[in-house]
């Protein structure tokens, strides 16, 4: 039996430098990681990228592909935006789909495919007004949107702490989201006035 596959999707924020206890978190979970990062934070890795893809297994991937170009990495059976960025927050719930990592979660949403997203960003961030439309934004969508007791409770500017990210919390939600029966997508239909 193969093992289930995970998107891995990892944002510009600061736990991302340690994205590699990220993945082998993952794989221990048994989970088969594809590691997609934002262009923002490829460019942390762009010195040991080629860690990440003996660690995945897989090409690590920060951009769209190119027309003709074929598809490297499987069906995910999850998806999971750990760490999310404010900015990554705020751009994919008002559906700007720029980077991969935002398009890929965006339209793996509509086809039903777990989603979930862990958020690291300080309490300041946190406080303006497009933050909370985001996260309800995606929450009606369906995304499990992690935070608070159940996820990362936003820490005080200049004292988080990246390497003590919830690794743990977000793929034991992961699990339990991937679990659950899947429901096919509601189809809206549009209307003219």
């Amino acid at each position: 039996m193969s093992e289930r596959v995970l998107y891995l999707i990892a944002c510009a924020a600061g736990p991302t430098q340690y994205i590699d206890d990220g993945v082998r978190a993952a794989r221990r979970a048994g989970w088969e990681v594809c590691l997609i990062l934002t262009p923002s934070a490829a460019r942390w890795w762009r010195e040991r990228l080629g860690e990440l893809v003996e660690l995945t297994g897989r090409p690590v991937r920060s951009q769209y592909k190119l027309p003709g170009e074929g598809d490297a990495l499987p069906k995910a059976d999850a998806m999971l935006v750990a760490p999310l960025s404010c900015t990554s927050l705020n751009k994919w719930g008002a559906g700007i789909a720029d980077t991969l990592a935002i398009g890929l979660v965006s339209e793996a949403v509509g086809m039903g495919i777990p989603v979930l997203a862990m958020p690291y960003f300080n309490q300041a961030q946190g406080r303006q007004p497009a933050v909370a439309r985001s996260i309800a934004d995606l929450r009606a969508q369906g995304v499990h949107y992690l935070d608070g007791p159940d996820g990362y409770t936003s820490h005080l500017p200049q004292q988080g702490n990246p390497k003590a990210f919830p690794w743990a919390t977000a793929l034991t939600a992961t699990e339990k989201a991937a679990s659950q029966p899947r429901t096919a997508p509601t189809q809206t239909k549009a209307t003219t006035p």
